[in-house]
């Protein structure tokens, strides 16, 4: 798929085809370019759990607040940020750039699946502690987002977004909207 068209295929998919696991070439894949995303200093400041057990998913959808969809997806990838692999290097930054790690390489793993005709749909709504113990995650790290990976049982349609001069601004915060000047 060419890259502009693996951006437009990207959903946000909530309902996954039953009984349809994720190919495990197809998952080495994503994991590989989650791998090769951005980061700060290279250093990779995020781990990614592989979430495949029934029982595993009901206590990350129990976490993500009753989000009970997650459960039909074949594969969750939970991103975490690894506080500790940033901090030597960043100190009081290192929080702040293991989250931007783990979320680049999380979104790094929707657009890899969508160019594999996989469907993903991002979790960033749970509780921070029960979804750490859900996952094994160990003081000094956090849960970052979880990804939701399986084949797609619809395609749901575009949704409107927000225009560039809203969005986008010139020079400042409140400075002219994009295209204004």
């Amino acid at each position: 798929m060419e890259f502009f068209e693996t951006l437009d295929a990207r959903h946000s998919i909530r309902k996954y085809v039953e009984g349809a696991p994720v190919d495990a070439d197809a998952l080495s894949k994503i994991l590989e370019y989650c791998n090769a995303a951005p980061s700060a200093g290279n250093l990779q400041g995020y781990r990614v759990v592989v979430v495949r057990d029934a029982e595993q998913k009901a206590a990350v959808a129990e976490a993500a607040f009753g989000q009970t969809f997650v459960t039909s997806a074949p594969v969750l990838l939970a991103f975490v940020a690894d506080f500790a692999t940033s901090a030597a290097r960043y100190g009081d930054r290192a929080q702040l750039y293991a989250i931007q790690d783990a979320s680049i390489a999380a979104t790094t793993a929707c657009y890899a699946a969508a160019a594999l005709g996989l469907g993903t749909c991002w979790i960033g709504a749970f509780d921070d502690g029960q979804m750490a113990k859900a996952l094994g995650v160990p003081d000094g790290s956090r849960p970052v987002a979880v990804i939701a990976l399986g084949k797609p049982a619809h395609t749901p349609s575009s949704r409107s977004r927000r225009p560039l001069a809203d969005l986008v601004r010139e020079g400042t915060y409140d400075g002219p909207g994009y295209g204004a000047v």
